[in-house]
């Protein structure tokens, strides 16, 4: 059986579950490809010394001392606990909020959820915020414009930049040795 592209309406349906999914969870997040950011809603009265946040490598933690914890579980891709980072901020409505910033190791990477026992997002369907792309130097930005359009490509079923590199290279020296037979060339 082939795998037939889903529908605009299932689709819509997928996308429909997810934001329902991630508007469930208690915790907001965001993310870029080389950060990601939680914010967390608390109550007002709250001092940073009333919370638990433990970052780790490869587990998040946090919650209210002596309360069952907002978030507890294992990230699905390691952290850099040293320039990952927490705040509590006040809003003007008299909420505060967890702000918690997580550095990734992996800087080429989209997550599909904070926590391994969260519900996914399909991170093929990020798109990334071009502004964002012209801050990145140009080697690391010549590297996720290749990813993304190799991502398309394949997504389409048309062959890579890598792929159609090599297709390039053994059409030119086809070209210069008619000669020569290539009717059983493999690509690999």
């Amino acid at each position: 059986m082939v795998d037939k592209d889903p529908t605009p309406e299932q689709e819509a349906a997928a996308r429909a579950k997810e934001a329902e999914e991630q508007a469930a969870l208690p915790y907001k997040w965001t993310q870029l490809i080389d950060e990601l950011d939680i914010t967390i809603s608390v109550p007002g009265n709250l001092k940073s010394r009333d919370l638990v946040v433990d970052i780790k490598k490869q587990k998040l933690k946090v919650g209210i001392k002596g309360q069952e914890p907002i978030i507890n579980g294992d990230l699905p891709h390691p952290v850099h606990v040293d320039d990952s980072t927490w705040t509590l901020t006040s809003a003007p409505d008299g909420t505060k909020t967890i702000e918690i910033h997580l550095d990734k190791v992996n800087k080429m990477e989209w997550w599909a959820h904070v926590v391994t026992d969260a519900p996914k997002i399909d991170v093929t369907k990020i798109q990334p915020d071009n502004s964002k792309l012209s801050d990145l130097d140009g080697e690391t930005r010549g590297m996720v414009e290749k990813m993304m359009f190799d991502q398309r490509q394949k997504e389409q079923g048309l062959p890579t930049s890598d792929e159609q590199k090599k297709a390039d290279i053994l059409k030119k020296f086809q070209a210069q040795h008619p000669e020569m037979d290539f009717s059983n060339a493999k690509m690999s």
